[in-house]
């Protein structure tokens, strides 16, 4: 596996599914057609919509080039990456200390939303209150104007990137109080719409359209993609391909990155639900 240099910038998911994307063209790339081979990536499931989108597309323009995604959530995509098991680690967080001679590229931006049972009677939590909420500092809707109900937190489990980016924003890392710990964003808005007094956070892409739950505003400001984009709504990370700092990435993979953050792609990260930066 060549790897190129890129300019700068666990008890993990427990579904790890292979996924090759089939062939549909609904973007178009830069990329040379006589390109081929095989291209691996690994990581966060958050992304599974923007990373499905943006392959398709490129397989679409390069019919002999075939992307696979393992959707094992960001820290195993980024040890996967770093062990050399896969072309391009999927972080939807970004790079801690220890995570070394890696290079993150961003390629759009998610909100997290926080979302409550639509019965609760709130619709607006400061920041504060959403951690003094999730660490058990405030323990009933009543106290923030909502019902008379004893509030259920609904978390992520460790390993998780919308965790990760949730309380690293809240401040709440390793501190929270949860009624629950679920390994995917589907059973938190399950689980988030089925109890009136329950209290969750999930992907912006994956909150709109449910039904049974409210995104609260934070402070204020709704979470929406003008709101991410221009950086005012609150709780928002970076949706990161992550490749090495010193090796190459074979030609088919470079096409791809490059790819993905051209103006080209932008609309295709924008129907998957993300913020394009491009």
């Amino acid at each position: 596996m060549k790897r190129a240099g890129i300019a700068k910038m666990l008890i993990g998911l427990t579904a790890s599914a292979v996924l090759a994307f089939s062939l549909a063209g609904c973007g178009k790339s830069d990329s040379s057609s006589d390109l081929s081979g095989t291209i691996s990536t690994n990581g966060s499931t958050s992304m599974e919509k923007v990373i499905g989108s943006l392959s398709e597309a490129f397989m679409a323009d390069n019919p002999t080039v075939k992307i696979t995604y393992d959707a094992t959530g960001s820290g195993t995509g980024i040890e996967s990456v770093s062990q050399g098991s896969c072309d391009i680690g999927l972080s939807s967080r970004a790079l801690k200390d220890k995570e070394t001679g890696l290079t993150p590229i961003t390629v759009a931006l998610d909100g997290i939303a926080v979302v409550v049972n639509e019965d609760c009677g709130v619709q607006n939590l400061t920041l504060q209150q959403v951690t003094d909420i999730f660490t058990g500092k405030i323990r009933n809707w009543s106290e923030v104007g909502g019902k008379d109900l004893e509030i259920a937190c609904i978390g992520r489990e460790s390993g998780s990137g919308t965790r990760d980016g949730f309380e690293s924003v809240t401040k709440t890392s390793d501190q929270c109080v949860l009624a629950q710990e679920l390994t995917s964003t589907g059973a938190v808005m399950t689980a988030v719409a089925s109890s009136p007094n329950a209290i969750g956070y999930a992907s912006l892409s994956s909150v709109e359209g449910q039904k049974g739950i409210y995104s609260l505003n934070i402070d204020g400001v709704t979470c929406s993609e003008k709101t991410v984009l221009d950086g005012t709504y609150p709780i928002q990370r970076p949706f990161n391909l992550i490749v090495p700092e010193r090796s190459e990435l074979s030609t088919e993979a470079q096409a791809f990155v490059d790819f993905a953050i051209s103006p080209a792609a932008a609309e295709l990260i924008r129907k998957a639900g993300a913020v394009p930066l491009a």
